[in-house]
């Protein structure tokens, strides 16, 4: 009788963000069924005028609509992430790209979205076996 294996468990990096965006995403699915008007001031401080605008001519028109789309989006990547082998590069990827996003909404989003990606952009490197520096 042939030994019984276990699946190769994600490494830790990318578990702790997977639960992250996974969480993130349960907590926009409660924002929608609660009250989509929150969303409503997160761009006010936009550095860029179309960023402005567009939150409120886009998203703002149906937020319920958006707010679940930017869940589904957060639970893709958590899943990708969860996934591993190359579907989780693109996990890393979307991860860092909605971060640098997030720099388009106002000084206060680079109090947060700068070491963020500092820190994830390590995890990342670590987990795909990137050299930094």
């Amino acid at each position: 009788m042939a030994p019984v294996t276990r699946p190769a468990r994600a490494p830790w990096e990318r578990t702790v963000v997977a639960a992250v965006y996974l969480v993130g995403a349960g907590v926009h699915v409660g924002i929608v069924a609660s009250d989509p008007t929150t969303y409503a001031p997160f761009a006010g401080d936009a550095l860029f005028g179309f960023v402005r605008t567009g939150w409120r001519d886009v998203f703002m028109d149906d937020p319920r609509l958006w707010g679940l789309q930017l869940a589904a989006g957060e639970a893709l990547l958590g899943v990708l992430l969860l996934i591993g082998g190359r579907v989780a590069a693109v996990g890393w990827a979307g991860v860092l790209g909605f971060h640098v996003l997030l720099l388009l909404f106002g000084l206060w989003a680079w109090w947060y979205a700068v070491p963020a990606l500092a820190v994830l952009t390590v995890l990342a490197a670590r987990d795909r076996g990137w050299r930094l520096g």
